[in-house]
């Protein structure tokens, strides 16, 4: 872990939201880090601690997710539910500009915000785009919200192992351990239990509730926006046609694909370094 704050914000049907912020250059844009379905402000420490100093990073903790409230009503786990909550914190902070980077569900919700106008000073599109391959879509609908618990952290990270070898094929034990802390939490019984509410699974499996309408046409919003898209050269989320023609739709827009992971890189794959910087420098 690194040095960071931890920060809260209302939603606006009243849950206190959560996020990490990182101290950085206030003269800068922030970077706001918007992670996966399933995930939370934990997966973007690593890359938070590389960035901090020069640049102020705020890791969101959806709702229903990490320190962030469960809603009362599982139906607003939904990506336009998401994004009146980030509306909310821009609004809250006074953030008139920034820097989105925003893995899977992430990166719909980034796509989104440039459709509602924000201004988007950057954007990294981690493994995601306006049209999702079905396979992916069915994996994800087959492990989201089933719950269940581990007795230890080595058998949480043996869990993770079985179920994304193919996704990392090259993790040792130690890097299935780091995720394991990352996307699991101790409860009060002293199990060890996914980090999230089991009831983002109910909107999800609605055809069409992964996303929000017209993805392509909030894609065309970051035209003039200088935007990374990562893809994983194993996914079954992001096909590689698709990827394709998001970078023809986008006038300032590079992609890099990482042969041998699949959904989705973690983003702190040394080959991401230079093009995360490039990135960066173009709004510095």
């Amino acid at each position: 872990m690194h040095a960071y704050e931890n920060c809260y914000w209302m939603s606006a049907d009243g849950l206190k939201l959560h996020y990490r912020q990182y101290p950085g250059d206030e003269s800068r844009p922030p970077i706001l880090c918007f992670p996966g379905l399933t995930r939370n402000a934990r997966d973007y420490d690593a890359l938070a601690a590389r960035l901090a100093g020069r640049w102020r990073v705020l890791a969101i903790d959806f709702r229903g997710r990490g320190r962030s409230e469960y809603a009362k009503d599982p139906m607003t786990y939904v990506p336009t539910t998401y994004v009146a909550d980030v509306q909310a914190l821009l609004a809250e902070r006074g953030i008139d500009r920034f820097v989105a980077i925003g893995t899977s569900l992430g990166g719909i919700v980034t796509m989104l915000l440039a459709a509602e106008g924000a201004r988007i000073a950057a954007a990294l599109i981690n493994d995601v785009g306006p049209e999702i391959d079905p396979a992916g879509i069915a994996r994800i609908r087959g492990y989201v919200g089933k719950g269940g618990s581990c007795p230890t952290w080595m058998h949480a990270a043996r869990s993770i192992a079985e179920t994304n070898a193919d996704v990392y094929p090259d993790f040792e034990i130690e890097e299935w351990l780091a995720m394991a802390k990352r996307l699991y939490r101790l409860n009060s019984g002293g199990r060890i239990v996914p980090d999230y509410d089991l009831k983002i699974a109910e909107p999800f499996r609605v055809p069409g509730n992964e996303r929000g309408p017209d993805m392509w046409g909030a894609l065309a919003r970051l035209r003039d926006v200088p935007t990374l898209i990562v893809r994983g050269g194993r996914s079954d989320v992001l096909a590689p046609a698709v990827a394709d023609r998001m970078v023809q739709a986008l006038d300032r827009a590079e992609l890099v694909t990482l042969p041998g992971i699949g959904h989705a890189p973690m983003l702190t794959e040394e080959a991401l370094r230079d093009p995360i910087d490039r990135l960066l420098d173009r709004v510095a």
